[in-house]
């Protein structure tokens, strides 16, 4: 059995770019996707700024850039009266190269990550291969698969998703809560910035009784709505729901073609730990959050970076030590800035109470209206506070 590798669980953009990275350290490595074709998954469009800054390591964002739409400002609405807040991300020039949102689906990413792995000598991908369970000895982990083959590696990084297989194997706890709602994203060409004044790309609208997302990618807009956790999922994902929804967002939306839609639940949880011995966590299989903010695949892929950095020098030589490292600095930021700021999003959307929406649009305004609160707002939004605090955590 071969061992001299690094073996990746999960093809989406978390395992990806921790496949290329590791490759560009001249690290072999191998990937596996249960999946027997690269997965499209539409649940993630925003790319933040610091990490298309990170990405450009590999001489791709220009490309991405290419294939999405960029998004100078983003909001929060009242459903009613429009605009509470409207940020211009701008404001960041001075902090990254790319002061805006990029609005790409994430299918778009693993693609030209895929590509530009191929291309490395002693990297694989393997389609249609599905991790059962790893386990660990002193010098070695072994992944097995569904079919019973037994493969060997240094290391095992898990980005294998909420249901990581690697996690459980490992009887590291997920903990957290589930929100008692499911979320349904459908796309659709509907052009809403035509009838909705001064919509933002990014808009994230509250109401007491139905608050929704609106998100514009390059070619749709993608509309997300929370829907009742006990409801028929056949149902909701029917065409005739799914236009009443379009319907009720605006009337002339439900004419338009439907090219997506996906219904999913939502939890806000972080692994215990990040780091096992040889089996590494990252991505979903490390923590997971609501999607309001973009922050999933975002710190996911900060994840990758961080790690396969550290574990690139524990290869040619660092002390192993040096990976509970990157457990300290992950886990405290998903802890103190990813978890709080998704929670805080999903509340402001969903309150019901008048006085405490009065209230939360109220900071609001008064945040957005001073330059200072409205630069530090975006840093944290952003993400790039978070990427600052890892770094200080020794």
């Amino acid at each position: 059995m071969q061992q001299d590798r690094v073996i990746v669980i999960g093809a989406g953009p978390v395992g990806l770019t921790a496949a290329l990275a590791l490759a560009k350290h001249d690290i072999p490595v191998l990937v596996l996707e249960a999946e027997p074709a690269l997965p499209r998954d539409m649940r993630a469009s925003t790319f933040h700024p610091p990490t298309m800054d990170l990405l450009e390591r590999f001489g791709i964002v220009d490309e991405l850039i290419g294939l999405g739409l960029r998004a100078p400002t983003w909001q929060f609405r009242d459903r009613e009266t429009g605009p509470v807040a409207t940020f211009d991300m701008n404001v960041l020039r001075n902090d990254t190269a790319h002061p805006y949102r990029l609005q790409c689906e994430q299918w778009k990413l693993t693609g030209i990550l895929h590509r530009e792995l191929l291309q490395v000598p002693g990297a694989e991908v393997r389609l249609g291969a599905c991790a059962d369970s790893v386990a660990q000895g002193t010098d070695a982990a072994v992944v097995t698969m569904q079919d019973g083959e037994a493969l060997q590696a240094r290391y095992v990084i898990a980005a294998d998703g909420a249901h990581s297989a690697a996690r459980k194997a490992m009887n590291i706890e997920f903990e957290g809560f589930t929100y008692p709602e499911l979320f349904l994203v459908a796309s659709t060409t509907f052009p809403f910035e035509t009838v909705v004044p001064d919509l933002a790309p990014i808009s994230y609208i509250s109401d007491p009784d139905a608050w929704f997302v609106l998100l514009r990618v390059r070619d749709l807009w993608r509309v997300l709505v929370p829907v009742a956790v006990d409801a028929d999922r056949d149902t909701i994902l029917s065409d005739g729901n799914v236009r009443d929804v379009l319907r009720r967002i605006h009337p002339d939306a439900a004419g338009h073609p439907i090219f997506h839609r996906t219904l999913y639940y939502v939890h806000q949880k972080v692994a215990a730990r990040f780091v096992a011995g040889r089996v590494l966590l990252a991505g979903d299989a490390a923590h997971i959050n609501n999607p309001l903010g973009g922050m999933g695949m975002n710190g996911g892929v900060h994840d990758a970076l961080n790690l396969t950095s550290k574990l690139a020098e524990v290869w040619h030589g660092a002390d192993a030590g040096l990976l509970q490292r990157y457990e300290r600095q992950r886990r405290t930021v998903t802890m103190e800035a990813v978890q709080q700021q998704t929670i805080r999003n999903h509340q402001l959307l969903s309150e019901r109470d008048p006085e405490a929406r009065a209230k939360s649009f109220g900071v609001l305004r008064e945040t957005v209206a001073d330059p200072a609160r409205a630069r530090d707002y975006l840093l944290k939004s952003s993400m790039i506070t978070g990427l600052r605090r890892a770094e200080s955590i020794k």
